[in-house]
């Protein structure tokens, strides 16, 4: 369980940018000691915990890259074409028993191993026969071509998977190229999530007309699963400091990370920071950031807790620029930065200086080929639909204070934030 002291979050600036904020998360939070094994085939979205040299090459033998003919290099033809008898024919998984003869070329196929003394393979489009029913070999091809040397890809003894690494399905495909079956992994980041507000009700129990069904719990849930860790639905927890309070004491021991969603910000019946305040410790973070500005960082008893704002799409943004890289701190995961691709605007748009802002945005391919970025048409950070309807985040730096149609942004897919 990551143990923090409570004042390892503290920060007594102005307001926090996001660049700070993941700094302070990234620089100070203590990745858990705890590993586990797993098979190869659950280790998807799991964070690698040692290192995994190469136990073999890639490819571990000389194989053909095509279905040809396999020559040796003396024989290749040099200033005119060449026939050449053939003698013997190797398939991919079988043997190559005996060595080409000089002058002499065999039939090969795709990832059949390379006969003794062959070194070179002709496509067998390039190739004919001639009446003597020989293989006709054009002039020009490199020697060494089209064929995958043993160790090519990876050589025995390299490095090729790193402690640290979220295992995504190329890595697990590598791991099973070496012939294992079992991955060291962290495990799994144990989560406790819960919402705020009498205002809610969870889906399935009865709604009172003035209440709202909650929704932010189960989007931070499931994307908390897809980070790969493990989820304690804790319900919704009435605005009662003291219940507030106890619930949050109760999981702390148990739990690397404590979420909540609303009651952070500085209303009267947001309780959510005096009750971490009681039993704990509490920095709220105004952070520059659009939508999404209250957000809060404590220490329960060694065991850190993040509030998010109760509007859905600032819940969002900010689990993906707060939560995000506090899960992957906490285990261990080497850095996973998002870097936004340039597209082109297609919409105007002013902003304060000082502030960074995410625009709900949809792409569409214009007329000279170009991404264009489409705004979504409403700005409400409780708009659902605008995180449905749309292809992912524009990313408005602190610098900039206005957008115009032509201008080149930064786009970032809902497809990368998850």
């Amino acid at each position: 369980m990551a143990q923090l002291s409570d004042d390892c979050f503290a920060f007594g600036g102005p307001m926090m940018s996001v660049g700070e904020a993941v700094g302070l998360i990234t620089t100070r939070v203590s990745a858990i000691a705890d590993l586990e094994t797993v098979a190869l085939v659950d280790a998807d979205g799991r964070v690698l915990a040692r290192d995994i040299a190469a136990p073999l090459p890639l490819p571990p033998f000389t194989n053909s890259a095509v279905d040809g003919y396999a020559v040796r290099n003396a024989d290749l033809p040099d200033s005119a074409e060449r026939a050449l008898p053939l003698d013997g024919r190797i398939q991919a998984g079988g043997l190559a028993h005996a060595a080409i003869k000089p002058g002499h070329t065999a039939r090969i196929f795709t990832g059949a191993p390379m006969p003794p003394g062959a070194e070179t393979v002709f496509m067998q489009e390039d190739v004919r026969l001639d009446e003597s029913g020989r293989i006709v070999l054009p002039r020009g091809l490199k020697p060494g071509a089209n064929v995958r040397p043993a160790g090519e890809d990876i050589p025995v003894g390299q490095i090729a998977l790193r402690a640290g690494q979220r295992l995504l399905p190329q890595h697990v495909a590598l791991a099973a190229a070496f012939g294992l079956v079992r991955l060291d992994v962290v495990r799994r980041i144990r989560v406790a999530v819960f919402s705020t507000g009498d205002e809610l009700a969870s889906p399935g129990e009865p709604r009172a007309t003035s209440q709202l069904f909650d929704s932010n719990r189960f989007m931070l849930m499931a994307m908390l699963r897809r980070l790969g860790c493990a989820v304690s639905d804790l319900g919704i927890l009435r605005d009662q400091r003291n219940a507030l309070a106890n619930g949050l004491k109760q999981v702390a021991s148990s739990h690397d990370l404590i979420l909540t969603t609303g009651g952070v910000s500085t209303g009267e019946e947001d309780h959510v920071k005096a009750a971490v305040e009681s039993i704990g410790s509490l920095v709220l973070w105004r952070m520059a950031i659009k939508p999404g500005r209250p957000v809060a960082m404590g220490i329960i008893d060694g065991t850190p807790l993040i509030g998010l704002p109760g509007n859905p799409v600032a819940s969002f943004v900010t689990f993906v620029h707060v939560v995000r890289p506090t899960v992957l701190a906490l285990a261990g995961s080497l850095a996973e930065p998002l870097l936004p691709i340039p597209v082109r605007a297609a919409f105007t748009y002013k902003k304060k200086i000082g502030r960074r802002e995410y625009v709900r945005a949809s792409l569409r391919r214009a007329q000279d080929g170009a991404l264009e970025a489409i705004k979504f048409p409403r700005e409400g950070a409780g708009l659902l639909s605008s995180l449905v309807e749309t292809d992912g985040l524009i990313e408005l730096g602190e610098d900039i204070t206005q957008v115009e149609p032509g201008q080149g942004v930064g786009f970032l897919s809902y497809a990368d934030l998850l």
